[in-house]
């Protein structure tokens, strides 16, 4: 039994490695190009965002708010959202909802608290899946392109693009204050399961400490990197319509797009169908 737990905790623990962590986050962000939504035109994603980003905000039925978030839990499939990202999601989501609970009945509350809890996870739960589809399936250009369409300025558009394509080297630049803090720091010994869960709260701390010199450090490549665009001329093309119009002549609705807005009209209609009947 006792090697079984060993053999346990250091599985556990060992996956929660910054490489790990690393190769989850990129995963996400880079690594979905060849999924059925990372195929669709970015205009047609955001416009689908939209309506699933804001919509349940203000409907609190609970059979249209239940229709909307197994679609969107269909899309979150077809995207393939790495692991990491949904374990985060369910974590933050689902024991909100369970705290909450909890309280109620705490504080003399009964089961009729169920349903008003229903609908605040439901919400937060498609809006969020929402948000992971579309963000999973589009690629810096992509996303950049899109927004410029309906109308953003480009230096909008190209902030958020530059702000994921600095994803990476965000990542690359944490590892290595990471790395630095670790070779001048000494960590408890981490043997048994005990040290375990100390060298864990000593890697939390450790993570902790290190985001001043990770956003400094991040400053000083990004302003190198704004400078090397400010050389090619970045300013003149952001004005330049010739070059928005080159950009966007990629965009293409296909018949996927008009497949993936029809189901989705579909599943919504039936959810507001069903509501209407009960």
């Amino acid at each position: 039994m006792e090697k079984l737990t060993a053999k346990l905790s250091e599985s556990i623990l060992d996956k929660l490695s910054m490489d790990f962590l690393r190769n989850q986050v990129l995963k996400n962000a880079y690594g979905n190009d060849d999924t059925v939504i990372a195929a669709l035109d970015p205009r047609v994603l955001l416009a689908w965002y939209l309506f699933f980003g804001l919509v349940p905000w203000f409907v609190s039925d609970i059979p249209f708010l239940l229709g909307c978030f197994l679609l969107v839990m269909a899309t979150t499939l077809l995207a393939r959202v790495a692991g990491l990202v949904l374990f985060l999601f369910a974590l933050g989501v689902f024991s909100q909802t369970g705290y909450l609970f909890v309280v109620t009945l705490l504080f003399g509350g009964d089961a009729s608290a169920i349903a008003p809890l229903l609908i605040l996870t439901l919400k937060v739960a498609t809006i969020s899946l929402a948000s992971v589809t579309v963000f999973s399936g589009l690629d810096p250009d992509k996303l950049s392109n899109g927004l410029m369409w309906y109308g953003c300025p480009e230096r909008l558009s190209f902030s958020i693009s530059y702000a994921y394509r600095m994803l990476p080297m965000l990542m690359e630049e944490f590892q290595n204050v990471l790395l630095s803090y670790r070779l001048r720091g000494n960590p408890p010994a981490h043997e048994t399961l005990g040290g375990k869960v100390k060298y864990l709260i000593y890697q939390v701390k450790i993570i902790m400490q290190s985001f001043y010199p990770l956003m400094l450090n991040t400053a000083k490549r990004s302003r190198t990197t704004v400078e090397a665009l400010e050389l090619r001329g970045y300013r003149y093309a952001a004005v330049n319509k010739s070059v928005k119009k080159i950009k966007l002549a990629a965009l293409k609705v296909t018949y996927n797009d008009g497949l993936f807005l029809a189901i989705s009209f579909l599943v919504v209609a039936v959810a507001v169908l069903i509501s209407t009947l009960l």
